[in-house]
């Protein structure tokens, strides 16, 4: 064995992977959001309480250790998110090589952009719920179900509140082609 691979084996055990890397990073994202709401107010009008958002935050990052679930499923999600970036990122090299060279940088735009938001939001979600294993139960549900009853209810929904966002969206950007002119 290498001596990086005896390295991460030894972190391995120490516990750098299940303890002290989800504390950083809750304790991170936790401390950055309450700086940036203010939510537990400001010193002198004008400072965030960096004492209490800290003290928030680490206790809030304890507590998340504590649960082995909760750091099994954030290192999976952690783990797919970033396989779902690395997807994205060789999708825009292929996109970008067949790119025409200009002095503008390539960027996708317009309804691209939205289809690609959307898809990575749905990949985050569908991300999760494998992490916390509803994934698995839904797809046993279809797999033994899908001819009932409830599963037709719920496909004839999602055509349903689909086909009104479909329709509302087209009326909206008629309405604002309407007003600007």
């Amino acid at each position: 064995m290498s001596t990086f691979r005896e390295t991460i084996a030894f972190f391995d055990k120490l516990g750098v992977y299940d303890v002290v890397l989800p504390f950083l990073l809750i304790f991170t994202i936790v401390f950055a959001m309450l700086e940036k709401t203010k939510i537990l107010g400001l010193e002198e009008g004008k400072y965030t309480k960096k004492n209490l958002n800290s003290l928030a935050a680490f206790v809030i990052a304890f507590f998340v250790v504590a649960s082995t679930e909760m750091v099994r499923i954030i290192s999976q999600a952690i783990a797919d998110i970033v396989l779902l970036l690395l997807l994205s990122t060789g999708f825009l090299l292929l996109a970008g090589s067949f790119h025409q060279e200009t002095d503008k940088s390539f960027f996708l735009e317009g309804n691209w952009k939205k289809f690609f938001m959307i898809v990575m939001v749905i990949g985050i979600f569908l991300i999760f719920l494998n992490a916390l294993g509803w994934l698995q139960m839904a797809y046993d549900f279809i797999q033994y179900h899908w001819d009932g009853a409830v599963f037709g209810s719920i496909v004839m929904l999602i055509v349903v509140v689909g086909a009104i966002f479909f329709i509302q969206g087209d009326v909206r950007s008629k309405n604002k082609e309407k007003s600007s002119d």
